[in-house]
């Protein structure tokens, strides 16, 4: 795996993109969710190792200790610049991965209507607003509480940041405050995305943990529906972010999704 920074020329300033790329093959752009990058490198190297893949891993401005340039404050413009960052690599027939909010970048992206991207799909994703179905206030949670709503099983995932080197917490904390930012004001979703994804030109799959608490299945369903091409699955004895709890089950759906020719 090697780690660059790519330097993009987005029409809103200059922005620095941390990058992990892995692999050969078919290329997937992985986007991780509020946790940080961590929450998918595991799965990552696992995508790279075990399949057919190149595995595009950017770290989103301002989490993992990178820095977000102050214009870059919402979903769609941080979509746009991964548009860019496809442009820069000179990728084609990529398939996005976007788990949480990384899901509601890889909507975003696939509105953007690159002709680069293949595929797109949406692990537990956040971005839409179901009446019935909120997202939880993760923002409200501790890290305990948190953990219950996101795992099927949180025993094996328990963290207590009091454990933690200093540092690791800053990283957190920076974490945290990075994702406010790109929540926005509606509690991580935009309210018009819904009957937006109507225009997307390319197929999804949309794939959702039984278990989530953080956002349910039936949010999941909806996120589907709202795709002109969609296919939902459902995962048994998972959470919110299947890459990490049963990241055996993701790799056989997203195999599934490959092999159908997406």
């Amino acid at each position: 795996m090697t780690s660059t920074v790519h330097t993009l020329a987005h029409p809103s300033g200059t922005l620095d993109l941390t990058v992990d790329d892995q692999g050969q093959g078919h290329t997937y752009l992985l986007l991780h969710g509020g946790g940080g990058p961590q929450t998918v490198a595991p799965f990552a190297r696992l995508l790279a190792e075990q399949r057919d893949a190149r595995v595009v891993t950017p770290v989103h401005p301002g989490f993992g200790g990178t820095q977000r340039p102050d214009w870059l404050t919402d979903v769609t413009t941080l979509a746009e610049s991964y548009a860019l960052l496809l442009d820069e690599l000179d990728l084609s027939g990529v398939t996005v991965v976007g788990n949480s909010i990384g899901g509601w970048i890889a909507a975003e992206l696939a509105l953007v209507g690159s002709d680069r991207i293949s595929a797109v799909v949406l692990v537990n994703a956040a971005g839409i607003h179901v009446p019935g179905h909120p997202i939880a206030d993760t923002f409200s949670l501790t890290p305990s509480e948190l953990s219950k709503l996101a795992f099927h099983d949180p025993a094996p995932f328990a963290i207590d940041p009091a454990t933690l080197p200093e540092a690791a917490r800053a990283v957190m904390a920076a974490n945290r405050s990075a994702l406010e930012v790109y929540s926005g004001p509606h509690v991580m979703a935009d309210p018009t995305l819904r009957g937006r994804l109507a225009a997307v030109a390319v197929p999804a799959l949309v794939v959702w943990g039984a278990g989530d608490q953080v956002v349910d299945a039936d949010y999941g369903r909806a996120y589907a529906a709202a795709f002109p091409d969609a296919e939902f699955r459902l995962l048994p004895n998972t959470g919110h972010m299947p890459q990490i709890e049963t990241p055996g089950q993701l790799l056989s759906v997203l195999a599934d999704f490959a092999e159908a020719g997406h």
